[in-house]
């Protein structure tokens, strides 16, 4: 019943949805926030060199989200999403506890995810594959 064929399009989904809210959240950050307004939160949060980082964070969430969504390339952008997740529940979420708001529920869902497609690739439906 269930084949390589299925598998491949349940990791499509996977990398589809975790794409999908990488990219709104990247959007975010580029379009609404702004340089300026991601270095000062990451500044508030504590986080060294707030400046670099920005833009690391803004490009990683932003094109890795579009390369997720696409299925270009999934491995990379989603080992680095799954490093930008891990940082997010340390810095941020894990004094909050377990649920949200502002708990790791959500990044460590999105944290899984990105080890997931990190480590099978993007399965079926991708351009790449076109």
């Amino acid at each position: 019943m269930f084949n390589g064929k299925s598998q491949g399009l349940g990791i499509a989904a996977l990398r589809i949805v975790v794409g999908i809210v990488f990219l709104a959240h990247g959007y975010q950050k580029v379009f609404k926030f702004g340089f300026h307004g991601v270095e000062g939160m990451l500044g508030h949060m504590g986080i060294p060199a707030p400046a670099v980082a920005a833009v690391v964070l803004m490009i990683v969430e932003f094109v890795g989200g579009i390369l997720l969504v696409t299925g270009l390339a999934t491995r990379l952008p989603a080992a680095l999403l799954a490093i930008d997740m891990l940082v997010a529940i340390l810095a941020v979420h894990a004094k909050h506890g377990f649920f949200n708001p502002g708990g790791v529920e959500f990044p460590l869902t999105l944290l899984a995810g990105c080890i997931c497609l990190a480590l099978s690739g993007g399965g079926a439906a991708s351009l790449k594959r076109l």
